[in-house]
Order: C-alpha cells, then structure tokens, then sequence
C-alpha cells in the first residue's frame, strides 16, 4: 500500500471520529470527550496531509516555511483564544472561526480555478458554490463579530435600497456561476462572482438585529460546514466533504431549533429589523427608578433563600458580562449543602450565541443534573419558593404571552409563576428586543440592584450566616 492510498484511510477514519464525536456531543456529560476526539482526529489527519505532501515532494523550501509558519501562528493563536478569550467575548470569537472556516474553504475553490488549465465542470460547479457560500460566510461573520463586539451597531443597520439589493446580488450568484461553469478559465467571472458574494454578506446581516444574533451565529456555522463541503468536491476529498457536511447538518439543525425557540422563522430573521442591540438607556435604582419596582437587599433575598424548599436559578448574558459562574456555582453549592433543591433554568437563546449558558455554567463545574431546559423546568416554576434571575431579560419577560409586541409568541421561562421572583440587574435598562421587562414591576418581584458578580458574592455570605 503506497503512502497516498494510506492517507485516504486515514482520512476515512478521522471523518468516522467526526461522526462518533458529534454524537458524543448530544449530552453535557460526555461532551467534552466528544470534542476531544474530533479535534485528535483533525490533528492526525494535518499530520497525514503533511505526510502525504512530503512524500509526493510538491512542495519548495519556500512552501515549508510558509506551511510551519502558518502552522504555528494558528496554533499560537488558538491557544490564546482558548485560554485568554473571557466567556463574554465568545459567540465574537465563534463568528470569527466562521469567517476564517468560510473564507479558507472559498480561497481553495479560487486556488484551484487560477491553477488549473480547462477545469470543466468538474471543478467549476461546486468551485462556484464553495466561493458564493465561503465568501458570504467570510464578509457575514465579519460583520455578525463586529456587532456583537460594539464595532458595529447592534441595531438593524438598514439603508434606502437595502432589501432590493439583497434579492439582486442572489441574482447575480446564478448568473456568475452559470458564467463561471461555462469558462472555468475567465478571471473576470472568478473575481466578480468572489466580489458580489462578498458584498451580500455584508447587506445580509447588517439589517439583523442584536436580538437574532444566536440564531445568525448558527445559520453561518451551517454555512461554514458547507463551504468545506464544496471544498471538498473540490479537491475530491471525502473526508473534507463528510466533515463539512457534519457541520452543516448540524448547523442547520441548530439554527431551526433556536429560530423555533424565538417563536420566529428563519427567513424572517434574515429579513431583519428585530432587536436593538444592549445601548439603550437604563434607569439604575435610586434614580428615577419606577415606584411600582420593589427594590430588595442583599439580607432579604438570603432570607428567601435560607428558608426555601425548591430554588431556580435563571442565569443571561448579565451573567457572563460580570464573569459571575463561580459564583453563582458556590452559592447553589450552599443551598445544595443546606438540603435545598437547586435547579438551573436554561433557556435555548439565553446570551448571545447557542448554549452560552451551559458552557458558562460547565466552566464553573456545575453538575450537569441540575441544569434543565425550558420545556423541563417551566411546569416546576410554580412549586418553587424562590426564582433567582441573574441578568436574564427578553427571555423572561411575560409580555411575550401577549401579541401586538416585539416577542409576542417567544416561549419563555415561566419565572413569574414562581412564589417568589428576585432579578439581580445592574439597572432597569432593557435586553436586545428593545421593550420593558413586565417582570421587574411583579409585586411579587424583588429587584436586587448589583452587579452580578458582587451580588452573589454577598449572597453567599449572608445566606452562610443563616445556615450556620
């Protein structure tokens, strides 16, 4: 067996460990094991691409040190992110890795084009669908970090024409491509098809909202996954085609699931238009808050907490911008200990991108029993004496029972349905949809004015002092 016929079943079985770790993904006990076996997969297929490329000597002086220098820098690069990048900035660094998975795999389609003399249709055709789905991604996820890191509005950014470009640059990919099939070897149809893909990811996420944010992040994961696919025929590489593929599925899997869980379509999130980013003006307590809010100290809610029976905790995105998981996590560890039953309520879009709660809560090693979703934890609202709300807003906000308003229909944690409600906010301001929490002004609702990593810190301790 030569050297390449050995690479090929190497590759084969890496794409079977993709498969085996996206399964072991399902569930948080044995997620971690999941990714562990992809990425060792992903790491002995680079060393058999090395292998391979080495054997077949296609490659200068040169080309080594261009491939190690490359290699290094993202290695380098990786591992800074993975240990320095805080949970906050996240989903910006998971839009990021689209961006780069997406424009690596068009970059290989435009590669292969300028090369290859007479490509035909071979190459051409899926050349074409790799640099319209990969060049969209890059621009896309460009855009979709820069929202959620602040350099770019939050907001719908929607411009006169906007919506009438975004249905003709569509256009002009079927007719760049058609032109591109036809002559595989025309630089002009290449760079313009590139150009035009380019500038639609651009118009597609500008008019997204804040609000859709998740739901964008998982759409262009999908997109990413199928731009290695496309890479994939393009190179005839199977394993490049299922890995690809792998994430596309799921990424699409995923986004239906969080539109589902917003109450919203798919095609109407990329209409548009809906949430309004986290600048609003907000009303801290003491200045000009609303008389009907009933503010709460750090004394009255360990009170509730010490002699309750059944407590929820409903962490958000206020949970990870103050980087308070550790906390949150010793506080329900008191409760546990003290005989009380802690729960997590986790909502599908709570944060900004696809299970930020969980992997925060992971992070700060909490057992993952007490962690439930909506539909599991909603009927036992009711039967709790306290509901603990950490920074959590439009998925909590009872208006969405309503019609006529921006989340009418959005299932919800039915965190009003509790004895008790206590929401640990810094103020009053609003979450991404851009309305008023009907909660915070519940009679029954004690809000607990703080940031949320100094609020339960004192929590801990006032409620140690109850339990002894």
């Amino acid at each position: 067996m030569n050297v390449s016929d050995t690479v090929h079943y190497v590759f084969l079985v890496a794409a079977a460990c993709f498969v085996l770790g996206l399964h072991l993904m399902n569930h948080p006990r044995t997620a971690r094991r999941g990714n562990t076996l992809s990425a060792g997969a992903m790491a002995v297929a680079i060393a058999a691409t090395v292998w391979l490329v080495a054997d077949e000597g296609t490659i200068s002086r040169t080309g080594w040190l261009v491939l190690a220098s490359g290699g290094l820098v993202g290695a380098a690069l990786g591992l800074y992110a993975a240990r320095e990048v805080k949970m906050t900035a996240m989903p910006q660094l998971v839009s990021l890795f689209n961006a780069v998975g997406g424009g690596a795999a068009a970059l290989i389609a435009v590669n292969d084009l300028l090369e290859i003399e007479n490509a035909g249709a071979r190459v051409s055709l899926p050349g074409a669908l790799d640099i319209v789905i990969g060049a969209v991604t890059f621009s896309g996820s460009l855009v979709a970090a820069g929202k959620l890191q602040g350099l770019v509005s939050g907001a719908p950014v929607v411009f006169p024409g906007a919506r009438l470009l975004n249905v003709l640059l569509p256009a002009s990919f079927v007719a760049g491509s058609v032109w591109l099939v036809l002559a595989p070897d025309s630089r002009t149809a290449l760079y313009g098809l590139t150009a035009v893909a380019l500038l639609f990811g651009v118009t597609l996420v500008l008019p997204i909202g804040g609000a859709d944010m998740p739901v964008v992040i998982a759409l262009l994961n999908a997109f990413t996954g199928s731009a290695v696919a496309m890479a994939g025929f393009v190179l005839n590489e199977t394993a490049l085609i299922v890995a690809g593929m792998l994430v596309s599925s799921s990424g699409g899997i995923l986004t239906k699931l969080m539109a589902d869980a917003m109450n919203r379509s798919i095609a109407g999130i990329m209409v548009g238009g809906f949430g309004t980013g986290d600048d609003a003006p907000a009303a801290a307590a003491g200045s000009g808050t609303p008389a009907q809010v009933r503010s709460v100290s750090a004394d009255d809610v360990a009170i509730q907490l010490a002699y309750a029976s059944k407590v929820v905790l409903v962490p958000g995105y206020g949970l990870a911008a103050a980087q308070a998981q550790h906390e949150l996590g010793d506080l329900a560890k008191l409760l546990s200990d003290h005989g009380i039953e802690v729960s997590y309520a986790v909502h599908p879009v709570a944060g900004r991108m696809p299970g930020h709660m969980n992997v925060l809560l992971a992070e700060a090693n909490v057992p993952y029993t007490q962690l439930k979703e909506m539909d599991e934890i909603n009927p036992e609202f009711p039967q709790a004496d306290v509901a603990l709300v950490i920074g959590a807003n439009d998925v909590t906000n009872p208006i969405a029972r309503r019609p006529g308003n921006a989340i009418s229909g959005m299932p919800i944690l039915d965190v009003d349905k509790a004895r008790s409600v206590v929401v640990i906010k810094r103020s009053m301001g609003h979450g991404y949809a851009g309305i008023d929490n009907e909660l915070y002004t519940d009679p029954k609702t004690g809000m607990f004015f703080t940031d949320a990593k100094k609020g339960l810190g004192e929590l801990k301790a006032a409620v140690g002092e109850f339990v002894g």
